[in-house]
């Protein structure tokens, strides 16, 4: 191993080193402070034998000749063993359980390697989440990467904890699906909040949890998510488990990338950004799915938050571009005090159609699920037209969709934190919802399906009492 004295100058989180023979990029470097402290790094930049190296804890205090700095020889590694499940790590792999060091069976690389794409199999059968809008309207299908849309101060983290505490599969596969939790930027408090609430609920032993603090160095927040998705790959490729990677937040992911780009003197994106922010995210979500001859999956859902609510931010946008649809967040069904505050239209789930149905939940998933949507756009015209001449003025049709529409919010989509709904409960609320509706405005279903589950005087009575 080469080992180097001095360095050439030191910029933020980033120390530079001059004439370093046969440097690779991402290869690991151990600085040794004239204190006696060891850091470590990696390098981020090559410009001919000029190296740029990318300091987990920071500069402070380290000197211009008399740091040593020993080229390691491979790029950043975690240790895996299936004792990593019911531990807690901060964002750069270290344990921060004091449950002591992990006896690794490997290491692996956190760059992941790439999927053969023809190795590749497509995502079907469904996780359940104990959700209603989100398995009934836009449901997660394994192996899948379907990301949730929030706003600032709203309720994500509470639907994260949900999910993973709720999340299960049905099948034999059920007692073989952990969850792998990456929490980026986030405060004390919260973070406290997510590590409360796994051991409250009993699932911290099939949970993995990664913990990037918001006082913690940004570098370290740049390889949370990574860390994070080597082990999901770990569990599910060598161990052949299922597993749910849940990320929150990727915004402050992005951020952080966005800081280390400018101090690097990258030339900047929109608002900021780093040109290759697109490429950057791929890296990340593109580590889900399914490989042929593997028993395992991997299932992305990753959380982020829409700077002023806008989803046409840089973020939110490109993440739109690379994962398979979204779960949108509401503000104003927020404000109604309705949990989880889920905008039923703009939500989707792109592979929905191939994990539902017969053999998967149930044959009359997808005709409930589109006379839903259905109506729910109905709803929304129905309100715009009241907003116009009264509620009183409102023909018979349309006072029956404002109806739904307030059923439909108080009793489909509003649940409460430690509810968890099996999906013949989501259905079965949904063809009671419909059927306040009259028969004749149910045109996305066949008439068979109808006279299975057309129930009008059931539901009025159920609702109206």
């Amino acid at each position: 191993m080469l080992q180097l004295i001095g360095l050439h100058e030191i910029n933020g989180p980033l120390a530079v080193l001059d004439q370093v023979p046969q440097a690779s990029f991402e290869e690991m470097v151990e600085l040794k402070l004239d204190t006696g402290e060891t850091r470590y790094g990696r390098i981020v930049q090559m410009e001919g034998d000029r190296a740029v190296i990318q300091v987990f804890e920071g500069t402070r205090g380290m000197s211009l000749e008399n740091t040593r700095t020993t080229l390691l020889g491979h790029p950043m590694e975690i240790p895996l063993s299936p004792e990593i499940l019911g531990r807690t790590f901060s964002g750069s792999g270290q344990p921060i359980d004091g449950l002591g060091p992990v006896f690794a069976a490997q290491s692996a690389d956190i760059n992941g390697q790439p999927m053969n794409p023809v190795r590749r199999v497509y995502p079907r059968n469904y996780i359940n989440t104990g959700i209603s809008s989100i398995d009934g309207l836009a449901t997660l299908i394994r192996g899948q990467k379907l990301p949730i849309f929030s706003g600032s101060g709203m309720s994500h983290n509470k639907v994260a904890v949900q999910i993973a505490r709720q999340a299960k599969l049905t099948g034999p596969d059920a007692d073989n699906f952990v969850i792998v939790f990456a929490a980026m930027g986030v405060t004390n408090d919260v973070a406290g909040y997510f590590r409360r609430s796994f051991e409250e609920s009993g699932v911290m032993e099939k949970v993995v949890m990664y913990q990037n603090l918001s006082n913690d160095p940004i570098i370290e927040r740049i390889l949370t998510p990574r860390c994070a998705l080597t082990a999901a790959e770990y569990l599910a490729f060598t161990l052949g488990m299922h597993v749910l990677v849940i990320m929150t937040d990727i915004t402050s992911y992005c951020e952080a990338l966005r800081e280390f780009s400018s101090s690097k003197g990258e030339i900047p994106g929109r608002k900021g950004f780093p040109g290759y922010l697109y490429s950057d995210l791929a890296s990340l979500y593109e580590r889900a799915g399914i490989i042929e001859g593997c028993p395992g999956s991997v299932t992305q859902m990753p959380i982020l938050t829409m700077p002023n609510d806008d989803i046409t931010h840089p973020v939110p946008d490109l993440t739109g571009y690379i994962t398979e649809g979204q779960i949108v967040l509401d503000r104003g069904l927020d404000q109604k005090g309705i949990y989880p505050p889920v905008s039923v239209l703009p939500s989707l789930s792109r592979l929905m159609k191939d994990g539902i149905g017969q053999g998967y939940t149930r044959a009359d998933h997808a005709d409930c699920s589109n006379q839903l949507f259905a109506a729910c756009a109905k709803v929304q015209d129905a309100r715009a037209l009241a907003s116009v001449i009264g509620e009183e003025e409102l023909g018979e049709t349309d006072k029956k969709y404002l109806f739904f529409g307030r059923m439909f919010e108080e009793q489909f989509l509003s649940q409460r934190p430690n509810e968890d709904r099996t999906i013949e409960e989501t259905l079965d609320l949904g063809w009671a919802l419909l059927s306040l509706l009259p028969r004749e405005e149910l045109d996305r279903v066949d008439d068979k399906v109808l006279e299975k589950f057309y129930r009008p005087q059931a539901a009025a009575q159920r609702f109206h009492d």
